[in-house]
């Protein structure tokens, strides 16, 4: 749309642009309600999820969360670009995101600093860092269980991490199968 149609309909952002800005994107009140549950789970950790068909709205109720969550003081928002990484390409990446200087190959060594650099963050805001997965349901189970294990402590009674999980009607059934997480 050119600037002539913005003007003769009085917009100000082209509303079929895939880069509008998220203060010009509608926000339904379900996704608000979900936005604010979120921002409650900032203060205690822990997952959430986001599930639905394709083309249903689950990346831009992402960017209004993150619109949403980045103006809250302190809050420390990141995102996975390539949820179907393996483990050490996972922690390599988690590394990145957070700016804790990993070695692929010491995946223990990782852990420990991924951890001590969130309980850190923690201690210093009480809030917890903010983790975004698109397209979660592409993520291996395997990945999956090491992002569970980093986000918990003190045998699951804290959470050092706030994880935001999106994906289709595939996500949920990946958490309900006993055989993809290797449980008898």
């Amino acid at each position: 749309m050119t600037g002539r149609y913005q003007a003769l309909f009085a917009i100000k952002f082209n509303p079929f642009s895939p880069d509008i800005p998220a203060e010009a994107i509608y926000c339904p009140p379900k996704v608000d309600s979900f936005a604010k549950r979120v921002e409650q789970q900032v203060r205690d950790g822990g997952f959430a999820m986001i599930t639905g068909a394709p083309g249903m709205g689950k990346s831009v109720a992402l960017r209004l969360l993150d619109a949403q969550l980045s103006r809250l003081r302190d809050v420390k928002v990141r995102s996975l670009t390539h949820p179907q990484s393996r483990v050490a390409d996972f922690y390599r990446e988690l590394g990145h995101c957070f700016a804790v200087p990993l070695s692929p190959h010491n995946r223990w060594n990782g852990f420990k600093q991924l951890r001590e650099t969130w309980q850190a963050y923690v201690d210093s805001t009480l809030v917890r860092p903010v983790l975004f997965i698109d397209e979660a349901q592409e993520m291996l189970p395997q990945v999956l269980s090491e992002l569970r294990l980093l986000a918990s402590k003190d045998f699951d009674s804290r959470s050092l991490l706030s994880v935001v999980l999106a994906g289709d009607k595939r996500l949920p059934d990946k958490f309900r199968s006993d055989r993809e997480f290797g449980r008898c």
